[in-house]
């Protein structure tokens, strides 16, 4: 007579085996090497082989970042997973920025506002576009709520037009430059309507920002309907690594900014492309993420972390540069170029025709991402 099979202690074992390989992956492993490499390096000027292993583990620890903040938004739900990665990225972008103002001098003058607006080109026509690109390769015409995503676009332009556009045209400061009172003034509204914003988007009008089901979707989750929410206790550990991740990037982005300098130079690019460079590295972890979202019919919450993204990194980065210039001397230039108003208006134009309708086709995509290419180009041959 044939015994049954014992099958708990195997079970036992499976369930050990996978736990104890989700504490040991990829996604928990590199962002504490990457602190311990940050932690032994620190100040000391990294060679050619020593910058290559730290250029690998800030990708590295961006990837991460995304996984965890991937995590802990599936805890918490949209549209609050959305602010998570947004609020990260902006510490990201902010210490950045100040640590290379510091060190920078008169030629980071413009860094502030080449980051800004270079944040704002990526998410509004790049991450933007893209999500819209792929979603509509996939469903057709991509469904997204406009009260949402339009009031989202009316925030940012506000914000943009107040830190951005406004000191181009103002006084009483220097040239392209805010007065005190004027940056005051500026700050404290960019963290306003920041503020105000996340109400609106969280509590307030939530499910103006929920995801839209596309066309042949039962539910805009359909992808995920068979993944369970992850426990407090995983969710907990992913943002204590999420932590971590980000203090990595920063520190490492730190230590990698004197090459990135060096090889802008290099190439004769103009100074300003370093603004470019920076933005497209904290953006990484947005992309991804939208990137993701887009090919899952979850339009709306590509949308979510475009323009999200783009106000945090005003509505935040506004508010702490301020706060910054205080101990950091030199000026602060914030006022847009000619070239860069332009572009502006042009995106915001854009972006209104194809928000206002509540659906989009691959050409809405398409345009976006020649705006970006526009931009980057300008950048490079101003």
């Amino acid at each position: 007579m044939r015994r049954p099979a014992q099958r708990a202690p195997a079970d036992d074992f499976g369930e050990n085996g996978r736990t104890m390989r989700e504490r040991i992956s990829w996604n928990v492993v590199v962002p504490l090497v990457a602190v311990v490499t940050l932690a032994l390096t620190w100040g000391t000027p990294p060679g050619p082989s020593l910058a290559v292993l730290e250029a690998v583990l800030l990708i590295g620890g961006v990837l991460a970042a995304v996984h965890h903040a991937e995590v802990v938004a599936h805890r918490v739900g949209e549209p609050f997973g959305s602010l998570v990665l947004a609020a990260a990225v902006t510490v990201i972008e902010l210490a950045l920025i100040i640590e290379l103002m510091a060190s920078g001098g008169n030629e980071a003058a413009t860094l502030a506002r080449d980051t800004a607006f270079a944040a704002l080109m990526i998410t509004t026509n790049g991450i933007a576009g893209l999500s819209l690109l792929l979603g509509s390769h996939r469903y057709g015409v991509t469904l997204f709520n406009p009260h949402g995503s339009g009031a989202a676009l009316a925030t940012l332009t506000t914000l943009a037009t107040l830190s951005l556009a406004l000191p181009s045209f103002t006084i009483t400061g220097g040239r392209q430059e805010f007065s005190p009172g004027q940056l005051e003034f500026a700050a404290v509204a960019s963290l306003l309507l920041y503020l105000l914003f996340v109400f609106t988007q969280t509590v307030r009008h939530r499910d103006f920002f929920l995801p839209v089901a596309q066309r042949g979707q039962q539910s805009p989750f359909d992808e995920e309907s068979h993944a369970e929410p992850p426990s407090n206790a995983a969710a907990l550990r992913s943002l204590g690594l999420l932590v971590v991740a980000l203090l990595a990037v920063v520190g490492l982005a730190e230590q990698e900014s004197p090459a990135v300098e060096k090889l802008v130079s290099a190439a004769g690019f103009p100074h300003s492309f370093v603004g470019v460079v920076i933005a497209a590295l904290v953006l990484l972890p947005e992309t991804l993420a939208a990137v993701r979202a887009a090919r899952q019919g979850r339009i709306q919450t590509s949308l979510n972390l475009a323009y999200g993204s783009a106000m945090a990194s005003i509505g935040l980065t506004i508010p702490g540069i301020a706060l910054a210039s205080i101990w950091i001397e030199g000026p602060l230039i914030l006022g847009l170029g000619p070239t860069q108003l332009v572009l502006f208006a042009l995106t915001v134009v854009i972006s209104m025709l194809t928000v206002i309708p509540g659906r989009a086709t691959r050409l809405q995509g398409e345009v976006h991402l020649v705006l970006l290419a526009a931009f980057v180009f300008l950048a490079i041959i101003p």
